[in-house]
């Protein structure tokens, strides 16, 4: 029979600014322990400003991440992991559950906090701190929005966790940000973990709370803040996989409309979301921000209601995101394409001056990057701007399926018809098309997108 906890190696599963830093620092302090930072982290080995760990280059972890894991397990009579969050190479991911020997530690913070201190940190960029060191003042502005898709990006990744965990039978140790300084709590998970030998462990003492001021001295929109997390059940603040159950990855960018009998618009990223809201907002009053219960609510109140989402054709859609690549304030992931994955972005400087004739050759390169990206080829996790529409409109049908699928070049035609199932006349009047660039009507940039999107293309019979 197994002996239980027989553990060699362990991952700490947490997220920014949910004291992993401390943690690990823990850790280290003892003897035949060694946690190894952000290991998987896209932009970084293990630490900041490092491109190498345990002789591995981060080319060559990018290439094989599985050789990188197989080093830093590789020591008998030691306890090696490192910390892994939701956005971490996850061609890793099954590797390290399939592990029963590797011990599954799940680090949790009230997301409000975490959320903040993430701002804060970004703001100051001071991101741990010691005590001779001098805390940088600082106040952020909450974003509703941001805050939405940031807390259903992590309650999906930790219910993936809670879900593998379950279906083999294993058993994770679950720790609270308060617990970090708690030496009963750190000497039971070390105990748990095996090294039954440490008689007690007291939490790292180099580090110190960054920000111990109450948040609304932190956030200057506090009280907007509070009227945005009033609307929210009140069990996704703390411990979100053990009381909510599963949901759509967009339920709060659903949206509403009061006309008719009501319409309820399921967006699918990098589509034509905002030609389609003005359209909706010529029809009638919106409703937004949607959770699952207040979307119940609204179906409940709207009996013969419509629900339908848009296609966009996958080479439009490859466009809109890279030109939002392109815009954006994102210059980590576009220096990443960059280095490891060969798209000819130009400098930060010159990229508003990219002329069109070498627009086209880079925008071919993001496509052949996105073909290996959407097959599980990169460190980097799948956007949901650029991900399958096919898996995204799927994630739909774990809260309600559209009862239409509507496409792009034809809703000048379908609108009418959808305003007319729920009692809307002449709907398509107030629709307006967004242009795209000519160019795109090439033949290269239509095969590279049906490569990178052939599950599209074959499940929604896109031409071309």
């Amino acid at each position: 029979m197994t002996k239980p906890n027989a553990f060699k190696s362990f991952v700490v599963f947490a997220e920014m600014r949910t004291g992993s830093n401390l943690l690990e620092a823990t850790l280290n302090q003892i003897k035949r322990v060694t946690c190894f930072g952000e290991a998987f982290n896209p932009y970084m080995m293990g630490w900041p400003d490092k491109d190498e760990l345990k002789g591995v280059t981060r080319a060559e972890r990018d290439a094989d991440p599985l050789r990188l894991l197989s080093v830093l397990f590789d020591k008998p009579n030691h306890l090696s992991g490192f910390r892994y969050f939701h956005d971490h190479d996850p061609r890793v991911f099954d590797a390290i559950m399939d592990d029963r020997s590797c011990a599954k530690i799940i680090l949790t913070r009230n997301p409000v906090d975490s959320y903040v201190s993430t701002l804060l940190a970004r703001e100051t960029n001071q991101w741990k701190l010691n005590a001779t060191e001098t805390p940088i003042p600082a106040s952020v502005r909450f974003d509703g929005g941001e805050f939405r898709r940031t807390i259903d990006a992590i309650e999906e990744f930790q219910l993936k966790i809670q879900n593998r965990l379950q279906c083999s039978g294993q058993s994770g140790f679950w720790l609270g940000y308060d617990d970090l300084r708690d030496g009963d709590i750190m000497t039971g998970l070390l105990h748990w973990m095996g090294r039954t030998d440490l008689e007690r462990v007291e939490p790292a003492s180099d580090q110190v709370p960054q920000n111990p001021r109450e948040l609304s001295e932190k956030v200057v929109n506090f009280d907007e803040m509070e009227a945005e997390l009033s609307r929210l059940d009140p069990f996704m603040l703390r411990k979100v996989p053990n009381f909510e159950p599963k949901r759509g990855p967009n339920v709060p960018g659903f949206v509403g409309c009061e006309a008719g009998a009501g319409l309820v618009f399921m967006p699918v990223r990098g589509g034509p979301t905002g030609v389609v809201g003005d359209w909706l907002r010529g029809l009638g009053a919106l409703t937004r921000d949607f959770n699952q219960n207040s979307l119940r609510q609204w179906k409940r109140a709207h009996p013969g209601h419509r629900s339908f989402t848009v296609l966009r054709h996958p080479l439009k859609r490859a466009w809109i995101a890279f030109d939002a690549l392109l815009a954006g304030n994102n210059a980590d992931l576009r220096q990443t394409l960059r280095d490891t994955y060969r798209v000819g972005i130009p400098a930060e400087a010159d990229i508003a001056h990219l002329p069109h004739s070498e627009l086209v050759g880079v925008f071919a390169d993001f496509l052949d990057f996105l073909r290996r990206n959407l097959n599980g080829q990169t460190a980097l996790p799948v956007h949901a701007g650029w991900a399958c529409q096919s898996e995204v409109i799927a994630g739909f049908a774990r809260v309600s399926s559209p009862d239409f699928i509507l496409r792009e070049e034809d809703l000048s035609r379908e609108l009418d018809w959808l305003g007319a199932s729920v009692g809307i006349a002449d709907a398509a009047g107030g629709y307006r098309a967004r242009d795209l660039p000519d160019f795109l009507d090439d033949k290269a940039l239509h095969k590279a997108a049906r490569a990178a999107y052939l599950r599209d293309y074959m499940a929604f019979g896109f031409d071309k």
